[in-house]
């Protein structure tokens, strides 16, 4: 799968997610301080999944045209341990593969799945 990483996503998971063969790039490392509206673009030019932490791209996402291919994971959970981070972010990511053309939403023990296009 191809994802965005927006910068309040822990480098350890990017780098989880890119040791399992996934195309990542990072925000913190290839752009740092871009506007939400950027990274959005960006996620959309490259037909990326984006994954964040940040409730903003909630509203983004819903007034974009996001093609299918596209998809934004958000997290409302509470960080885990520094040592298990990455891992546990990677494997919940990786436990699904129908990221693409969804606003989700994962908060702890809950999983919300909205289609971007109805």
């Amino acid at each position: 799968m191809r994802f965005l990483a927006n910068e309040n996503f822990p480098g350890s998971a990017v780098t989880a997610l890119a040791d399992g063969g996934h195309d990542i790039i990072s925000i913190r490392t290839a752009a740092p301080g871009m506007s939400d509206t950027d990274i959005l673009a960006w996620a959309i030019r490259e037909e990326r999944i984006l994954l964040t932490f940040d409730k903003d791209f909630g509203e983004l996402a819903r007034n974009a045209d996001l093609p299918k291919a596209c998809g934004v994971i958000l997290f409302r959970m509470p960080m885990p341990k520094g040592s298990e981070v990455g891992i546990r972010l990677a494997s919940i990511i990786t436990a699904r593969g129908d990221w693409r053309n969804h606003f989700s939403i994962i908060s702890s023990g809950q999983l919300r799945m909205r289609n971007l296009r109805e």
